[in-house]
């Protein structure tokens, strides 16, 4: 498999990490992120889909429109990427080795460690 990421260490809610960068424009993901607090590594890919959002109802000049009840929203269709979770620890492993190329050198697994 070719190795289309690389890890970096990053800093994700004041807490240290670590996340995959893409190295090539064939890389299928825009980028991978280990949340330390909830142990879940979150996986950016190339795939768009559209979804409904309610966004801030906004005046000719850019800026929010209050009611009685607080900021004006209404719906849009937004384009966003794909996300997946993954919660378990040997996917995720595999994962880094199959995309990572610096998986054998960078420590990766002292930021998935459990504190007690």
């Amino acid at each position: 498999m070719n190795k289309t990421m690389m890890l970096v260490q990053a800093t994700w809610q004041e807490s240290q990490t670590f996340r995959m960068i893409p190295t090539s424009s064939d890389c299928p993901y825009v980028e991978c992120i280990f949340d330390p607090g909830t142990k879940v590594f979150v996986i950016i890919s190339k795939i768009k889909k559209v979804t409904l959002h309610m966004l801030p109802k906004l005046d000719e000049y850019g800026l929010a429109i209050s009611g009685t009840k607080g900021t004006k929203q209404e719906r849009h269709k937004v384009e966003v990427f794909q996300e997946f979770y993954i919660e378990d620890t040997a996917a995720m492993e595999e994962l880094i080795k199959n995309f990572a190329s610096n998986a054998e050198t960078f420590d990766y697994k002292k930021f998935m460690s459990i504190e007690a």
